[in-house]
């Protein structure tokens, strides 16, 4: 079976291994499940400082996970105290991201991802959301990650509609959000205070970028789109298994 190659961006971040600690391109697992279980092959993407942006001559999709703060000097701005960046994933990642969109690579964004695709074409930041919205409800506070829960209600007409509906009820964790969605089209809010929550671009085949995590709900329709959008653009070369 001719799977479409999806790319995955990956954390690097210290990683205790056996019988050592060392710096890892490394992933959480739900991303690969998922576009594995969506007729997808997952293909994990260290970030390269020059973006390695050739990369995407071989991959038919790519996701660009959630993580660290996107460096705020990247939009314009100073950080707030709150912010935590990851340098060499915004080098690898926002060359990559402006790649996709300018080729038309099905792409998907995840959380942090999201936010790399408004400021790759052209958006900002809100730096730190209980600041810009006045309360805690997008994270719960504490040092373990756990999801909150919300509302998102989607717009009429977008791919996001046709996936969920009117609105759904999406997990939540992130101090950040969208301010300005670039050139990108805004398609999803929090009803509780107009947060972004989805963005669209207007002009491609399939670039959707999502403030929640669906790696880790039951719903696989987002990975099921990107993988779909995938495969109808991948090229007709068969591969042999030897």
């Amino acid at each position: 079976m001719n799977r479409p190659l999806i790319g995955i961006t990956t954390y690097v971040n210290q990683t205790q291994f056996i019988v050592y600690d060392t710096l890892a391109a490394v992933l959480p697992w739900a991303y690969v499940e998922q576009v594995r279980m969506a007729g997808g092959r997952p293909v994990l993407i260290p970030p390269m400082p020059d973006g390695g942006v050739e990369v995407l001559e071989g991959l038919d999709g790519i996701i660009i996970a959630g993580g660290a703060d996107v460096e705020p000097s990247r939009y314009g701005e100073r950080p707030h105290p709150t912010v935590h960046t990851s340098p060499v994933r915004d080098a690898g990642e926002l060359p990559l991201v402006k790649a996709a969109l300018h080729n038309g690579v099905p792409i998907l964004g995840v959380c942090r991802g999201m936010q790399v695709m408004a400021v790759a074409s052209g958006g900002r930041l809100h730096q730190h959301l209980p600041e810009a919205v006045g309360h805690e409800g997008h994270s719960m506070p504490g040092v373990l990650k756990t999801y909150n829960e919300h509302k998102v209600r989607f717009a009429t007409g977008s791919k996001c509609r046709e996936l969920f509906g009117a609105d759904a009820i999406v997990n939540s964790y992130h101090h950040q959000g969208v301010a300005d969605p670039g050139k990108l089209t805004p398609v999803g809010w929090c009803p509780d205070d107009e947060l972004i929550e989805a963005l669209e671009h207007p002009d491609h085949p399939f670039a959707i970028g999502v403030q929640w995590h669906p790696e880790d709900m039951e719903s696989p329709a987002l990975f099921v789109a990107l993988v779909s959008a995938a495969a109808q653009l991948k090229s007709k070369t068969s591969y042999v298994t030897v």
